[in-house]
């Protein structure tokens, strides 16, 4: 859109030239600006994230733990809001000992690995160095899935500003336009088509 106002022609105004250079400028930063700070956050990303599940992998550990017994229903069901029990699968809650890498035993109540939980059943909880309970540490594939999601988000913003200020330049240009024409207009609209007025 615009690129056409190139083109030689005697009623071509001032104003259609630079809006062929803003539709071109547009057109530039669409192909190639946008996909390169596209891709420049997904690397930034991409590389925040890596570090990030490489921490996560160092301070995070898979341990052994045991069933001991099912946790009180009252504490299982009182943690959790009413109305997102009706729409959130249900876990049992079981209370579970474990030794944390530095020695020190730890029990708490934690969600079943398997259902119905036996007490004895062994299964594997992800801990800190201190045995408190924590995430699955990131993936790395996943990091470079959210990275990849975050520089396509990215390039896509840069592409929609700029065709965003492409449209609000030619919306002024064409508010330029229509303040001449009726300027145009109002000096000689007066003596539109009278005899001997030059008209």
């Amino acid at each position: 859109m615009g690129v056409w106002r190139w083109r030689r022609n005697p009623l071509r105004r001032p104003t259609d030239l630079f809006e062929a250079w803003v539709a071109f400028a547009a057109l530039v930063c669409v192909l190639l600006v946008a996909p390169a700070i596209g891709w420049v956050a997904g690397v930034q990303v991409d590389g925040t994230l890596q570090r990030a599940a490489r921490e996560q992998r160092q301070e995070r550990h898979l341990v052994p733990a045991v069933v001991v017994r099912p946790a009180p229903e009252s504490a299982a069901d009182g943690s959790a809001d009413p109305s997102t029990q009706q729409t959130a699968p249900h876990r049992t809650q079981i209370v579970a000992s474990w030794t944390a890498p530095d020695g020190s035993s730890h029990e708490g109540t934690v969600p079943a690995a398997e259902e119905p939980p036996r007490p004895g059943e062994r299964f594997r909880i992800w801990t800190d160095a201190h045995g408190r309970l924590v995430g699955q540490p990131l993936d790395p594939s996943s990091a470079a899935v959210h990275a990849g999601v975050a520089g396509l988000a990215a390039a896509m913003a840069a592409a929609v500003l700029v065709e965003t200020v492409r449209r609000l330049v030619v919306r002024r240009l064409m508010h330029r336009r229509y303040i001449r024409l009726d300027r145009a207009w109002a000096a000689a609209g007066p003596d539109w088509g009278r005899a001997g007025a030059g008209s």
